[in-house]
């Protein structure tokens, strides 16, 4: 090791994690070729609008249409309509903006071609309700979801069998145009029926398995929701439907990829880099208290790795609320993990979201070291108490220790990185 600061380490990992999901340089070499009639452009997620732009630089030929990202992470376009919505939990701008993407996308041709620019968020965005329920419905239903401890693909299982547009409708309503979705994955796995819950390919899920979700999770749902689920209309599209015969999936930035731009960076400061998954689920505080277990092993046994090393992680962990604290399911994490080593000396750690928005917070997350809990006592926060209020941002934001970026605009799920030196 080249004796590096740890905390600029840190960041300068995710840092790379991050700029490798940029759509700058990751869109242009996955674009499909020209067709021989219209090029129409529409879009959902925290990555849209830089995707968008990016397409406009790089297209040769005339195109237009429209994208849906969230609030503050907009870019001018020339060509492509960009529009602002509500996320995690959809609002009526979203709902308008899905309606206007439907619209933009009838009555096309067989010679014509769709381009979608599909990023995590996108479940959220585009949310024009299904016949028979309303925005407030849906909201509700997000809402309970979110506060569940469901899982990312629990949650878009629903989603898809709510909604008008998600679970391949939108590419049936291009139909016969052919479809070529570029999408950047926020999902453990990179399963397309999960990022942004699937608006472009076929669903294998079925509105009993959406039901089943929402009584595994005793989520109480509006009446209308529940007589929609009963009934074929809540149905999404197959596999082997003919209007999805013409569409293309192609992902053009992964968690992984994100994990392997830190990993170089740690090569280059001697530091050996372990992936350890790019897909690790399950309750935040749970995988924090796992991840200080295998830090601790490193640090005392030297094993399974030896230090300088660092441990990185992807995926998309849960928090199960049961506090009114501000706070994240990477500074959850992180916390939980700041307990569980209770000042073990030689081991830094940073968690974050790659969309620079840890829960509803514009706070990417946080970074922590071996002190971090001797500063929070001098400073009178509870550590414990925080992690069971779930105000894990309150507890580092004392601390100086909060990692703010502003909106990145991309989205390739949590990181974290955990230094042992």
């Amino acid at each position: 090791m080249t004796n590096p600061d740890p905390r600029a380490l840190l960041r300068r990992m995710f840092d790379a994690a991050v700029a490798s999901a940029q759509p700058a340089h990751a869109l242009p070499p996955c674009l499909p070729d020209p067709p021989r009639g219209r090029t129409v452009v529409v879009g959902a997620g925290k990555a849209s609008a830089t995707m968008a732009r990016a397409l406009e630089r790089h297209w040769r030929g005339a195109l237009s249409g429209i994208v849906v990202t969230r609030y503050g992470h907009a870019v001018p376009c020339e060509h492509i309509d960009v529009v602002e919505a509500a996320h995690p939990v959809p609002d009526a701008a979203g709902e308008a903006a899905a309606r206007r993407v439907l619209a933009t996308v009838a009555g096309l041709a067989h010679d014509d071609l769709v381009i979608a620019l599909i990023s995590g968020g996108g479940s959220a965005l585009l949310s024009l309700p299904a016949q028979g329920i309303s925005l407030a419905d849906k909201q509700q239903v997000s809402r309970a979801l979110l506060a569940s401890g469901a899982a990312i693909g629990e949650i878009n299982c629903v989603r898809r069998h709510l909604s008008a547009v998600k679970g391949g409708r939108l590419a049936a309503a291009c139909h016969p145009a052919r479809v070529v979705t570029l999408a950047i994955s926020d999902v453990p796995g990179d399963n397309p029926i999960d990022i942004a819950s699937g608006p472009t390919v076929a669903d294998p899920t079925t509105r009993g398995d959406a039901r089943a979700v929402l009584s595994r999770y005793c989520v109480d749902v509006p009446g209308p929701v529940r007589a929609l689920l009963d009934t074929e209309a809540a149905e999404s599209i197959k596999p082997g439907d003919p209007r999805l015969a013409d569409a293309e999936y192609r992902i053009i930035a992964t968690p992984q990829k994100a994990l392997d731009a830190a990993a170089h960076v740690a090569r280059g400061e001697g530091v050996t880099p372990v992936i350890l998954s790019d897909s690790i689920e399950g309750e935040a505080r749970d995988v924090g208290k796992v991840l200080a277990a295998v830090a601790r092993q490193v640090a005392l046994r030297q094993e399974p790795f030896a230090p300088p090393c660092v441990l990185l992680s992807g995926g998309e962990t849960t928090v199960t609320l049961r506090g009114d604290g501000r706070g994240g399911r990477n500074v959850e994490c992180l916390l939980a993990l700041v307990l569980a080593l209770r000042g073990r000396p030689g081991i830094f750690a940073l968690a974050c979201d790659t969309d620079g928005v840890d829960g509803v917070q514009e706070i990417a997350g946080a970074i922590a070291t071996p002190d971090t809990l001797a500063r929070s006592f001098e400073r009178g926060r509870n550590a414990a108490l925080d992690l069971d209020r779930n105000d894990a941002h309150a507890f580092f934001e004392t601390l100086g220790d909060s990692v703010i970026t502003g909106p990145t605009r991309t989205n390739v799920n949590d990181f974290r990185a955990i230094l042992i030196v």
